[in-house]
């Protein structure tokens, strides 16, 4: 075993020690990274890492994605992984491809990962994807939230979503299985423009030599995590000092909102997170778009002396503040309090969790958050 490949063990042994299941999924196209992957979670589980239960995901859109599904199972075999290979036969021609796709090969993973009782799956993500990601995402106009790439973890369809090789080169990896005699399959559409990602890594290419690079961006992001992180914290705090619980409704305290939107060193940001009843708002809480942000911006000269909505959630002027209620479908119910309250329907209904007889236990708020302006 090479230095390199000792390197990536510890930083796999270590991005796995949190909360670490005896039984971990891994994701396995049949691409170099994800090669890589399997290999190297191999060789972890051999040193005392967690067994291994790999899938591949057969979206049936090349005639040789069946054959490359076959190599994987060959190469888990020689390894003593499982192997099970899912097969997509959804998309009828119409559509964003890659974005269906990408859903259909998550709700199979996870459907996979939940009929076997696991609770976490490993994807391959690399730091040049990371590089792509937030290239694509500037691109765009994002702002912290998109420019803080791909999160490490995340917790979705009921699984945990790992990206432990968020800080390793697409070349390293390659390097690992060159090494060990390891094949990998290339799928044609990696070098097809028509897709944006491609277009970004050429673009990467290009810019390389102003130094921005896939390490560069990678590294962007991570500052770009933190702040976010900084900024869910706020929001938080925010959250548990400007709103309370009544009867079902959610109140956000005028003045409190106002005290933190008052003044040209700040500005407010629209926050939404899970509110409880107990009603402790936990971080992370997620941001809203900066339209709603905007909105709020203009709320008060737009609204002087009444009610108005404000990204889906009713303001009132005065001191009793703003209230929220939603039905369990995602409706307002009713919202705002006291003289000049008005009513709002929302622009999308939010993902409410049921709890209790009246399923308003858990539900989406929106508050507001403090952060610096740069001038």
């Amino acid at each position: 075993m090479t230095g390199n490949d000792s390197r990536l063990l510890a930083d796999l042994r270590d991005f796995l020690a949190p909360g670490r299941s005896d039984r971990l999924g891994v994701a396995v196209s049949g691409g170099s990274d994800s090669t890589a992957l399997l290999c190297l979670l191999a060789d972890l589980r051999r040193t005392g890492g967690p067994d291994l239960a790999a899938v591949t995901v057969d979206h049936g859109l090349r005639p040789e994605a069946a054959g490359e599904a076959r190599s994987v199972a060959a190469l888990c075999a020689r390894l003593g992984v499982s192997h099970t290979i899912c097969r997509w036969d959804g998309w009828d021609g119409t559509g964003n491809l890659p974005d269906q796709a990408r859903r259909a090969r998550q709700n199979l993973i996870a459907g996979w990962a939940s009929g076997l009782g696991i609770g976490a799956v490993a994807l391959a993500h690399t730091r040049d994807d990371q590089a792509e990601t937030v290239l694509l995402r500037l691109a765009r106009g994002s702002g912290v939230d998109g420019l803080s790439g791909m999160a490490p973890r995340r917790h979705a369809l009921g699984i945990d979503w790992l990206r432990p090789l968020l800080q390793a080169s697409r070349e390293e990896l390659r390097d690992v299985l060159v090494r060990r005699g390891v094949g990998w399959s290339e799928d044609p559409t990696n070098a097809d423009d028509s897709y944006d990602r491609v277009k970004a890594r050429k673009a990467l290419a290009v810019l390389a030599p102003l130094g921005l690079d896939a390490a560069g961006l990678a590294g962007t992001a991570a500052h770009m995590a933190r702040a976010r992180a900084a900024l869910d914290m706020a929001t938080a705090d925010l959250a548990r000092s400007a709103c309370r619980i009544e009867a079902g409704d959610v109140t956000y305290r005028a003045p409190g909102l106002r005290g933190r939107a008052r003044g040209n060193s700040s500005a407010p940001a629209v926050a939404r997170g899970p509110l409880g009843d107990s009603g402790r708002v936990p971080a992370p809480v997620r941001p809203l778009s900066g339209g709603a942000l905007e909105r709020w911006r203009g709320w008060q000269p737009a609204h002087a002396g009444r009610g108005g909505p404000v990204g889906g959630a009713a303001c009132d002027p005065g001191d009793a503040g703003i209230s929220r209620r939603r039905r369990a479908d995602g409706r307002a119910v009713r919202s705002g309090t006291g003289a000049g309250a008005s009513w709002a329907r929302p622009p999308r209904a939010p993902r409410c969790a049921r709890s209790g007889p009246s399923g308003l236990g858990c539900w989406k708020i929106r508050a507001v958050r403090a952060c610096p302006m740069r001038r």
